[in-house]
């Protein structure tokens, strides 16, 4: 840095010390970040991989009733697929035959069923939904009156 001590005419006004920046060093430091951001830029990748998903595959339009199988136990002890009264093998083999088909996604079954039904049919038809395939199984609780 250098300094200037005034030793000009003598009628000029600048009588004092004037600061005088040398900015030799300055344009030194800022050519040497521009060469090592530079040779740091080679290394970098010039293309990042990215993973596209696919397209999907057409799936087939199901009918709205079933999406999910509804399992509804009642009072008695029958047990319905949505409308349909079943056994406990019809309905072991045809909802193992039905979620089978089905994507990993798609596999959840609905167990409805009234409040004084006793416990243990409940946890027979989860037993049962759970043997066949189905995953998660959410529980309706109706009065079904």
């Amino acid at each position: 840095m250098g300094m200037s001590t005034g030793g000009g005419p003598s009628g000029s006004d600048t009588s004092g010390p004037r600061p005088d920046v040398n900015i030799t060093p300055l344009i030194d430091v800022l050519l040497v970040m521009i060469i090592i951001f530079m040779v740091i830029k080679h290394k970098d990748p010039h293309r990042f991989e990215s993973k596209i998903p696919e397209k999907p595959k057409e799936q087939q339009q199901m009918k709205s009733d079933t999406i999910f199988p509804v399992l509804t136990i009642d009072r008695q002890g029958v047990i319905r697929w949505n409308t349909q009264e079943k056994t406990e093998e019809q309905l072991k083999r045809e909802l193992k035959e039905f979620l089978d088909n089905r994507p990993s996604d798609l596999r959840a079954a609905f167990i409805k069923a009234p409040r004084d039904v006793q416990y243990e049919r409940v946890m027979k038809l989860i037993d049962l939904a759970k043997g066949a395939g189905a995953s998660p199984i959410g529980l309706q609780i109706d009065n079904l009156d």
